[in-house]
């Protein structure tokens, strides 16, 4: 395969197994986050493109879903592998389209590759149940089928994973699915796409359609009746939207939304570990993602140490390029996100917040943006109650006796939440109190694919990865039995 020198062979959308062009109204510029140019540029889909797709996933979809589940194991399980036998490239695409430095981004790949091991696993365990009726008059069967055709919408700041998270249990559960990835990050999604190919996914299972049309192109597949499920990654303000559009025909929903992680640190936490944490929660993937520690709030005798100890490990790190040598965190993706970022910093200060380190927009190309610590941020300050998504920690400190669950609480959103404490009953106590769909104890990383994935209150419906993400793709059929 003639690849150019970004690694890159496909730039065409893929439908019904074949790469073509869009007749999007104009092509999708990829631009690097390090440098701020363009340095590629993909076919978009239009309507029309996009509803070609869903003709394709509808006509390939029955066949696919009668292939026996350990056929379609072996096909996720050689995805799992070709994945990983183009790490190294994959992740170079990930680092130019994303921004984030290559080990995260090799990272990333990896991750991304285990949910097809792990749905391979779980296409064959899609088990339901036979049983005696209650009363003994006739025998209950219950069995899991597939969905139907699946729209799947990723975001840009796991491209690989976000992909593959969605991909793996509606193949595994037998349905075909339709992957818009987002405008910014196209070039890994049909990466991604190569590697299905070649792990031998039918042609009209997977269809790919980069476009420059998402709004549009969203309406029109689920106002279409061939569509009968929806899995969404990105904003709650968008979810809320699709959500009211889905609506209209009762497709079923996932939603992977927002998130707004407290981090929250007792004065009786093992201080290395909790910086540690600290570092893993705010600042994997370039600090641009759901799980994110957003808001930290640390208990007054540990305050000064950690806010000191934070502050000296984020100021070391080395800010630059994803492929350069040394670089220990990126750009941002955008100029936008960089303002937003900014922004959200100056109305810290604005409230009273004290800047400990960072904070300054360094002069350049790129949309970099220094690891920060602002310190004594009150709790009504606006940085609290929004996703920051950039390397920006804001310390609230809190006395013995504060309402610190509800602190905790304070958010529309409840997707993750970090706790650190050496009393193991407090912290499980803790866990058990708060709002979040997963609690890291001890721990800054909760993400797994064999774990479920998901957020309580506006940060989502519906679960990804663990024995819970291939339910999602399935519906639930009951047969009343007399023999």
């Amino acid at each position: 395969m003639n690849r150019d020198g970004e690694g890159v062979l496909r730039r065409e959308l893929s439908i019904g197994g074949e790469w073509r062009k869009g007749s999007g109204a104009e092509r999708l510029r990829v631009v690097d986050p390090a440098t701020g140019e363009a340095f590629a540029e993909v076919e978009s889909a239009s309507v029309a493109d996009a509803l070609d797709a869903l003709e394709a996933a509808h006509a390939a979809q029955p066949l696919w879903a009668r292939r026996a589940p350990r056929e379609r194991s072996e096909i996720l399980r050689r995805a799992h592998e070709l994945l990983l036998e183009n790490v190294d490239r994959i992740a170079r695409l990930i680092v130019r389209e994303n921004g984030k430095i290559l080990a995260e981004a090799k990272g990333e790949v990896v991750y991304a590759a285990e949910f097809f091991r792990w749905f391979s696993e779980e296409a064959v365990r899609l088990d339901g149940s036979f049983g005696d009726s209650p009363g003994g008059a006739y025998r209950m069967l219950v069995k899991h089928e597939p969905i139907g055709v699946a729209l799947l919408v990723t975001p840009w700041n796991l491209p690989a994973a976000m992909a593959t998270r969605k991909i793996a249990p509606a193949l595994a559960a037998g349905c075909a699915v339709v992957l818009k990835p987002a405008p910014e990050t196209p070039l890994t999604a049909l990466a991604v796409m190569e590697v299905l190919e070649e792990a031998g996914v039918p042609a009209g299972i997977v269809n790919v359609i980069p476009t420059s049309e998402s709004a549009a192109v969203v309406d029109a597949l689920l106002s279409d009746p061939r569509l009968r499920k929806l899995s969404f990654t990105g904003s709650t303000q968008t979810g809320r939207i699709l959500l009211a559009r889905a609506a209209g025909r009762v497709v079923k929903c996932s939603m992977e939304l927002g998130g707004n992680a407290p981090f929250v640190v007792f004065a009786d936490a093992d201080l290395d570990a909790a910086i540690e944490g600290a570092l893993v929660a705010k600042l994997r993937h370039n600090a641009e993602a759901c799980t994110a520690a957003n808001r930290f709030y640390v208990e007054a005798p540990l305050a000064d140490a950690f806010v000191s100890r934070l502050a000296d490990a984020m100021r070391r790190l080395r800010l630059g390029p994803g492929l350069a040598s040394g670089s220990e965190l990126g750009p941002l993706v955008s100029e936008a996100a960089r303002q937003k970022v900014a922004g959200l910093v100056a109305k810290a200060l604005g409230h009273g917040a004290e800047l400990v380190t960072g904070g300054v927009v360094p002069e350049g190309p790129g949309f970099f943006y220094p690891p920060t610590v602002v310190d004594r941020v009150r709790p009504d300050s606006p940085i609290l109650r929004e996703e920051i998504f950039g390397p920006v920690a804001p310390i609230v400190r809190f006395e013995a006796g504060d309402p610190i669950e509800r602190m905790a609480n304070d958010t529309e959103h409840g997707l993750v939440a970090y706790v650190y404490t050496r009393d193991l009953a407090r912290g499980l106590r803790f866990a058990e109190a708060l709002e979040a769909g997963m609690v890291g104890i001890n721990r800054g990383l909760v993400s797994d694919p064999a774990a479920p994935f998901g957020g309580m209150k506006q940060s989502g419906i519906g679960r990804e990865g663990g024995h819970e993400g291939i339910f999602d793709y399935t519906e639930t059929k009951y047969v009343a039995l007399s023999f």
